[in-house]
């Protein structure tokens, strides 16, 4: 594969992990596991089985804390700490030929980690407000399918995943952005 499809596919799974960092560690490791995916060095530990086990038994756990909303907010909170660093390495795992894993790649990764991060937990937020629940599940399980499809498309077609990312985050970000406006629009003005 070329240095520009890792680096396509490393800015994919480091966007990934902003949103489901669990279920992203556990995919890239079992498609190494099952030998889907040729993993660069770096990345080789995630077939580990034991890396493969926890982060399975964590995605299964965030997939129900997820499903509520109020802790889906606090979990999100929780795990800014957790999804930042593991998509710094995603990203500079992937583009690493030697195992030694670079500073601009990781704050590269970081950077798009923390962006994807943040995209969902203001979306989140304002999906929140809504007392049903029924929103809440269908954000929460459209993450779930677009984690497990950006996996299988990355792997197959890096440029179209990370052009869907291109174009989900700013999309994203233009719907967090006018709604934004629509609300604080309304509030009366002082006389």
């Amino acid at each position: 594969m070329s240095d520009a499809h890792l680096f396509a596919i490393g800015v994919v799974l480091a966007w990934l992990a902003g949103v489901r960092v669990y279920l992203t560690v556990f995919g890239v490791g079992i498609a190494g596991f099952f030998g889907w995916l040729d993993l660069p060095q770096a990345l080789e530990v995630t077939a580990s089985p034991w890396v493969i086990g926890v982060s399975g038994v964590l995605a299964v756990a965030e997939f129900f804390a997820d499903k509520i909303p109020g802790v889906d907010s606090g979990w999100d909170l929780a795990h800014t700490l957790l999804r930042v660093p593991a998509g710094a390495f995603l990203a500079a795992a992937t583009l690493s030929a030697d195992g030694e894993l670079g500073l601009g790649t990781m704050a590269a990764g970081a950077g798009v980690a923390l962006t994807s991060h943040l995209l969902k937990s203001g979306s989140r937020a304002l999906v929140n407000t809504s007392p049903e629940p029924i929103s809440n599940w269908t954000a929460s399980i459209g993450e779930d399918v677009a984690t497990v499809g950006g996996l299988a498309l990355v792997f197959n077609y890096p440029w179209v995943a990370l052009a869907l990312v291109i174009a989900i985050s700013l999309t994203i970000a233009l719907a967090i952005w006018w709604l934004w406006r629509k609300v604080f629009r309304r509030r009366p003005k002082p006389l």
